[in-house]
């Protein structure tokens, strides 16, 4: 049975006066979600009329008792929160007593519900401009309800023509539900357009089955989901969640879905959204941004969500512990592990059919933990075109590219041990500009004049100390940006070259340098380092599936 819903006090309708914001369609389709949402809904059904002004969404939630009908479109009335102290410690969507309220006053509002835990009858209630009931009858009906919103804005003509366009009121529903099925992935939602089916999404176990629905372009193995327990500094339990798109898989030309969610609703945060990108620092290409979803599922006392009419703004308690757990999180997803390789899944499959028959006798299969370190076996096995390393591991063959696979590793040693040593002899470089002079020097190398229009290098990267190339090098380095930029252009200098040979011995030594390296998807560029050829994409190819006799055409 749905709890009763009371009025507020007046100390409570103070704090929050702001209220809910009903300014658009969009506003009313939020809120309406919410509410159903809290009803514990696994099935959303929206129907929008824009030239009729009106909205419905349907629910199979828990629905409203018919005393609860005659209170809920009140002002100040709400189930969800009692006394001051609830303020603080918010565990649902809808909180403030106002929705269906501030809906009342820009539109007709009509509820159909049936509480789930009377069999008997639903009832179909209509309410005026002060949430009071002005029609009740008796509505046959499954348990859940039928929130309707009709005529919107009809008795505020300047607000209709101050709305964005139906386009935009349009895009605006759609970033609600894409925000709220990410959250809420056990949902499936249904929503119609003029009657015309608009946006279908099936329910899935976690985000990472919901967000290729959203993105044509990006697809489920594209994406990596990984969720962890935290013990927060309060010591309360909390859970971080992400779907993160895999860099040498997926990205985007502009920073627009990157989506960063608090307990079931996406917020703003560009703390947190820096967080993100500074953990992806160097594994996209220039001018491509991230494909993730974050959800923080912490305790409500770490949350103050009083912060913006829309609830898009929350203040953080802990904010550097959560930037802290964030990169932390990025670093597990973007390793190499069994956790984060595509065929992991199918592994953990085919290891529970194996152990079903090893319980029979027919199979005997080694355990788990054996099974993850083989798994992760580089075995270098020969050099394609004096570019690719052909690396053997248990699931198939990996080609690396030699090049850009030893930047990355260079690029994080210089990351972590940026030395610079003074040569013997001083490196004499000429016609440089005063930008590349103030960039040497930005970067701490000892540079002076030597001459007209010649300067003098005492102290070089140490990456360059023995090599031939130095002066171009520092040629290189005067042309870059930041300290990054820097780096990145004496491991790229530095690397392996393609086109040289190399020795088992030498490739192996790549390959397990390598497949240690924080960011092992994509060099300090952006490009992609490796391409995989599973043992199953390898069978299929090949028709191993074929029975003998057909192989042989019996």
């Amino acid at each position: 049975m749905s709890p009763p819903i009371r009025l507020l006090s007046s100390e409570i309708v103070n704090l929050i006066a702001a209220g809910e914001v009903i300014d658009s369609l969009a506003a009313v389709v939020r809120e309406l979600v919410e509410n159903a949402i809290d009803a514990k809904a696994t099935r959303l059904t929206i129907s929008i009329f824009p030239e009729l002004w009106q909205v419905e969404v349907a629910d199979n939630g828990r629905g409203i008792s018919l005393e609860n009908l005659r209170h809920c479109a009140k002002a100040h009335h709400t189930s969800k929160i009692c006394d001051l102290d609830d303020l603080w410690k918010i565990t649902s969507l809808g909180f403030r007593g106002e929705a269906l309220f501030s809906i009342t006053q820009v539109g007709q509002l009509t509820i159909k519900s049936r509480d789930a835990t009377d069999y008997q009858v639903g009832w179909c209630v209509d309410y005026n401009q002060q949430g009071e009931v002005i029609k009740e009858e008796t509505s046959p009906m499954a348990p859940g309800t039928i929130v309707t919103a009709s005529d919107l804005f009809g008795s505020i003509p300047v607000r209709r023509q101050g709305l964005p366009t139906l386009k935009q009121q349009l895009k605006a529903i759609q970033g609600i539900i894409d925000n709220m099925s990410l959250c809420h992935p056990q949902i499936t939602w249904q929503v119609h357009h003029n009657h015309k089916s608009w946006l279908t999404i099936s329910p899935g176990k976690t985000p990472q089955q919901i967000l290729p629905q959203l993105l044509k372009s990006v697809h489920f193995h594209d994406l990596q989901f990984l969720s962890e327990t935290i013990v927060t500094p309060s010591q309360e339990e909390a859970k971080l969640e992400m779907v993160l798109g895999l860099p040498d898989r997926t990205s985007r030309g502009r920073l627009d879905w990157l989506k960063i969610a608090v307990n079931g609703r996406v917020v703003r945060s560009p703390q947190l959204e820096q967080t993100v990108l500074a953990a992806l620092s160097r594994t996209l290409p220039k001018g491509r941004f991230p494909v993730g979803f974050l959800h923080f599922k912490i305790p409500p006392s770490e949350i103050d969500w009083n912060r913006h009419p829309a609830k898009t703004e929350i203040y953080l308690q802990s904010l550097q512990f959560w930037q802290d757990k964030v990169t932390e999180i990025i670093e597990k997803v973007l390793k190499l592990s069994p956790l984060t390789i595509t065929t992991a899944g199918q592994n953990q499959r085919v290891k529970k059919l194996l152990k079903a028959s090893e319980n029979r006798g027919i199979y005997n299969i080694a355990s788990s933990d054996s099974n993850e370190l083989e798994f992760m076996k580089l075995r270098a096995v020969g050099q394609v075109n004096k570019t690719y390393i052909v690396a053997e591991h248990s699931q198939g063959l990996w080609l690396v590219e030699q090049h850009i696979a030893h930047e990355r590793v260079l690029y994080e040693q210089i990351q972590d041990e940026w030395q610079l040593i003074p040569v013997k002899q001083a490196i004499i470089l000429t016609e440089l500009s005063s930008k590349q002079v103030e960039q040497l020097e930005r970067i701490s190398v000892d540079i002076e004049p030597f001459g007209d229009n010649t300067w003098a290098i005492r102290n070089i990267p140490k990456l360059l100390e023995n090599r031939e190339d130095s002066p171009d090098a520092l040629i290189e380095l005067s042309l870059g940006g930041d300290l990054e930029t820097a780096q990145v252009a004496v491991a790229c200098r530095s690397a392996i070259r393609n086109g040289m040979v190399l020795e088992l011995t030498q490739m192996q030594d790549l390959l397990d340098s390598w497949k240690k390296t924080r960011n092992p998807r994509t060099c300090p560029h952006g490009r992609p380092i490796y391409l995989s050829l599973e043992e199953s994409s390898l069978s299929s190819f090949f028709r191993r599936h074929w029975v003998i006799g057909k192989s042989h055409g019996i």
